[in-house]
This record gives structure tokens, C-alpha cells and sequence, in this order.
């Protein structure tokens, strides 16, 4: 990641590089510290002194308030009323709910993407699918050349399963538990690295089983996947998952 540019004028920049000139003061350095907070670059439960942040930011503590104030509501980061902000704390708990409401939601958007599919989805789905599997027969060799990129296909492809979901309720709060996920894998991949070989055989599954509108396969294998994924971080290891999450696969 690189390093923050001093001068409130820089933070127009959005988090990939590139320009964004319709972006507010305030909406650019919410996704900055947003994506710090998912990569790690801001650690679980630290607390987010406003003095320091708004000199490594380049910005004024009233606009990195007004930021962290829009994070406390997005749940990434905490208001601890008088004492400030932090971030937020990690736990074993708050991954398995995670995990369970990422599976409520992204199944149930990728049900109804396949019941509303047409070309244009399915084209959409084709491409980010193809980039995907082009990163995953590199990043297992060279994780710190193509890790970053995975991380971007990876999310692509899963925003285009649901796609033609045609809820922007729906869609905001998969993306809104997608990046809590993150964040712990992310986490994890600090200590011990991410098993894609596993995870690229079942992206393919998935989309054998979209194209083909088999919405029951397609179902069945992303849940299992978001829970593989979740397993994978250290804080939640396959023996100690919780039965309602593994129920909601069986049952299929």
C-alpha cells in the first residue's frame, strides 16, 4: 500500500489510484481508511487517535471525525463516546455471524441473479470468472506478486454472481459483510497463507452451475465455499463451526 500523501487537496484519490473527482473530501478518506481496516493496516481494537490520524492522513480532525463516525456506522469501527474511536475488536463469535449472514445473503441474491439471467449477466459473469482463473494459476507460486489482484477478481466475480439480483439493498449489505469477511482473511493471511487451489475448483463449480440456471447446485456449493473460506482464518477452524451454519448446507 502507499504511503499517505499529505494535504487534505490529496485525498481525492480513491483507494485503487485512480482519480475520482466526483468523490467528496469526506467520502475519499472514508474508503481510504475503510481499506486500511480491511488490509490490516490499522489493527483489530487499536484505537484511532484523531492527532495522529489526521497528520498521517493529511486531513483535519474534524473531517477524520466525520469519516470515523461514518465507519462506526458501517461497523468497522467503534465510537467509544468520550474515549474516541476504535477499531473494531475480532473474535471468533462475530466471524461466525459474519459468515452465517454472508451465506443468507449472497445465496439468496445468487437465486435470484440466476432466476432474472440473461446474456448480459451471464457475459459478466464469463469475464470476471476469466480474469479470476488467470490470477488463481499464478498467486499459489507468487502470493505477494498476484495476492492483491486475487483479492480484486475474487471480489469481482462474487459481486457479478449477484449481479441481476435487482436489489440494491440486497447488494449493499453482501458487499457490506463481504469486506468484514475480508478483513479476517486478510488477517489471517499474515500468519499463515490462504488455500486457493480449493477455492478455484469451486469458483468453477459455481459458475458451471449459474450458466447452466441450476440455482440449487449453485447454492449449495457457494455456501460451503463462504464457510471453506471462513474456516481457512485462524479464529475459526472447521471443528468448532457452528452447527446452525453447517445446517444451512445440508439441508439444501
Amino acid at each position: 500500500m502507499r504511503e499517505s500523501t499529505r494535504g487534505e487537496a490529496a485525498v481525492t484519490l480513491a483507494f485503487d489510484g485512480r482519480a475520482d473527482g466526483g468523490a467528496t473530501l469526506t467520502e475519499s478518506l472514508h474508503e481510504r481508511i475503510r481499506q486500511d481496516i480491511i488490509l490490516g493496516a490499522l489493527q483489530p481494537a487499536s484505537k484511532l487517535k484523531l492527532e495522529k490520524l489526521s497528520k498521517s492522513y493529511g486531513v483535519s480532525v474534524n473531517t477524520l471525525r466525520e469519516s470515523l463516525s461514518r465507519l462506526a456506522a458501517d461497523g468497522m469501527v467503534v465510537a467509544e463516546g468520550q474515549k474516541g474511536f476504535a477499531v473494531l475488536p475480532v473474535s471468533t463469535e462475530d466471524l461466525r455471524e459474519i459468515t452465517e449472514m454472508r451465506q443468507l445473503l449472497e445465496c439468496h441474491a445468487l437465486r435470484q441473479s440466476i432466476a432474472n439471467a440473461d446474456l448480459d449477466w451471464e457475459a459478466r459473469l464469463v469475464g470476471a470468472y476469466h480474469k479470476l482463473s488467470k490470477v488463481e494459476a499464478l498467486v499459489e507460486a507468487e502470493p505477494e506478486v498476484y495476492g492483491e489482484a486475487w483479492e480484486r477478481y475474487n471480489m469481482e466475480f462474487h459481486e457479478a454472481l449477484i449481479a441481476n439480483c435487482r436489489s440494491r439493498w440486497l447488494s449493499l449489505f453482501h458487499r457490506a459483510m463481504y469486506d468484514h469477511s475480508q478483513r479476517y482473511r486478510m488477517l489471517s493471511l499474515k500468519t499463515k497463507p490462504f488455500p486457493r487451489s480449493q477455492s478455484a475448483k469451486e469458483h468453477r463449480q459455481i459458475l458451471d452451475a449459474a450458466l447452466a440456471r441450476d440455482a440449487d447446485t449453485a447454492e449449495r456449493i457457494l455456501a460451503a465455499h463462504i464457510l471453506k473460506g471462513a474456516e481457512a482464518t485462524s479464529l475459526l477452524e472447521a471443528k468448532t463451526t457452528d452447527r446452525t451454519v453447517r445446517r444451512k448446507i445440508t439441508k439444501k
